[in-house]
């Protein structure tokens, strides 16, 4: 039993919501609920009523508090940490007009690539954002929409990124914070702010925006009476201005730019993720220059098909996700939802080597072979893009933190240490998104250095593992492949 404040830390994803009950002073995880919520679309679209998102948020609150021996009177605060990117647009009555359009919704690639094209190409957007448009990005999604549904785009009173929009339901501030409002496309990370001329280029007003605080963990307000009663909790506790799920990750993982570059980590979840905090400002054509929760960069790279698309080829070959062997000669670019890095939005997956004596387990084991490929190589631009070398022995020995369901897996580990050839640390912590969040929330509410907190709670500490011998043969037979592919996938 805590003696101490409790907040709560919400992990809003694309496909659960989790509130993490945790002791303010501790780190101590009291209790986990968790809640799903649907994902719809096909043929490239991916859409959720953001409705949905309240609905499991409320829902993930009373689980965690059913489970948990704490009076309701003890939470102080609550942060949100959502799914990037996704737009979601409001009328005038503050409710959705439409199902959200989410991040791993590709149709927007087009609009992306236009976009490029009108600001005078890439180096025009790193420049101004740090960031280039691809069919991720908030901006490209909001021109999607205002090319293909111009009515609803007209009717929008507000457009808001997911985890505002749940903050905005909770302390009735429509706020955001640097971190998340850095994967817009319209966000100046070198200024700081909204850019007038990018929101000009994408006919939207500033009024149409939420304000950015100085920082996630700024307080954005306090629970009204109605957002209390919904979620059981006492009214007029301390709301996080709350961040993206990758910057809350960061957070609990105690990431603060020190120096050029803090302790890389690569998630294996949904989408496959690297990202690292750092001091420098990123501008890599392949990496998202985004900002971090403290005033830091926090350079990403980010996969589209990671555990999702190997579970997939599993399935399809009916063994369980364990069951796997190394990839024996095959080549399987798993890109079954198109692909962000490298930036393919039209790819399906790709197979080769394929022989009569080819097991299921190699087969399998191939997907897993080409996902982390994906990632490491998005690391590799990282790296590049903060100024190291990727290949100089040094950079090479830099510990990787693994996190995401897929750090859980024996063969994911295995593969990530097999083509990296580097150390792994694997945190004890499961849930980094929740708990970055509930230091957000803790800070809001005592004040302090959300990092600094996040890092006495020691949730990056865990498993470390000795690098093994990087496999050199299977790690140049899928970069050729997919270097000679590339041209076609982009057809």
């Amino acid at each position: 039993m805590p003696t101490g404040p409790v907040v709560i830390g919400v992990d809003s994803s694309t496909q659960s919501t989790k509130a993490a009950l945790v002791d303010a002073e501790t780190g101590a995880l009291l209790a986990l609920g968790r809640a799903p919520h649907p994902v719809t679309g096909a043929d490239g679209a991916r859409e959720t009523d953001p409705e949905e998102w309240w609905t499991a948020l409320a829902r993930a609150v009373a689980d965690a508090l059913r489970q948990a021996a704490v009076p309701r009177a003890a939470v102080s605060g609550i942060a949100v940490a959502g799914q990037q990117h996704g737009l979601v647009v409001l009328g005038g009555n503050g409710r959705p007009l439409r199902p959200a359009l989410l991040w791993n919704d590709t149709r927007s690639a087009l609009q992306a690539a236009a976009l490029t094209g009108a600001l005078g190409g890439p180096d025009a957007w790193l420049a101004r954002t740090g960031s280039v448009p691809v069919a991720s990005m908030t901006a490209a999604k909001w021109q999607w929409l205002r090319e293909n549904d111009p009515a609803t785009a007209e009717r929008t009173r507000a457009v808001r990124l997911p985890h505002d929009y749940l903050t905005e339901r909770l302390c009735g501030t429509a706020v955001t914070d640097p971190g998340d409002a850095s994967g817009t496309c319209w966000y100046d990370t070198g200024r700081a702010a909204y850019d007038p001329e990018l929101l000009a280029l994408l006919g939207l007003d500033p009024a149409q925006l939420p304000h950015v605080a100085p920082a996630a963990a700024t307080r954005a307000g306090a629970l009204t009476p109605a957002a209390a009663e919904a979620l059981g909790l006492p009214a007029g506790i301390a709301v996080a201005a709350g961040t993206g799920d990758n910057m809350a990750a960061a957070v609990g993982l105690g990431l603060g730019g020190a120096g050029l570059l803090d302790r890389p980590v690569v998630s294996l979840g949904t989408s496959g993720t690297v990202f690292a905090a750092t001091r420098t400002r990123p501008a890599s054509p392949g990496i998202a220059g985004f900002a971090a929760a403290d005033g830091a960069y926090l350079p990403l790279g980010c996969t589209l098909n990671c555990t999702l698309a190997v579970d997939r080829i599993a399935a399809l070959l009916g063994l369980d996700r364990e069951d796997a062997a190394p990839g024996d000669g095959l080549v399987l670019l798993p890109y079954l939802d198109g692909e962000r890095t490298p930036d393919l939005p039209h790819a399906t997956g790709l197979l080769t080597g394929l022989r009569h004596a080819t097991t299921p387990h190699a087969l399998l084991g191939a997907a897993y072979e080409g996902a982390v490929f994906t990632v490491l190589r998005a690391l590799d631009e990282l790296l590049a893009a903060c100024g190291l070398d990727p290949a100089a022995p040094a950079v090479r020995d830099l510990p990787l933190r693994l996190i995401g369901g897929g750090a859980r897996g024996r063969v994911w580990t295995e593969t990530v240490r097999r083509l990296s050839g580097r150390p792994l640390v694997v945190p004890a912590a499961t849930e980094l998104v929740a708990l970055g969040a509930a230091a957000l929330a803790a800070a809001a509410a005592g004040g302090g250095d959300p990092v600094a907190l996040a890092s006495s709670w020691g949730a990056g500490a865990g498993r470390e593992l000795a690098p093994v011998e990087r496999d050199e043969e299977t790690w140049r037979r899928i970069a050729g492949v997919l270097d000679q592919a590339a041209p076609t996938l982009l057809a």
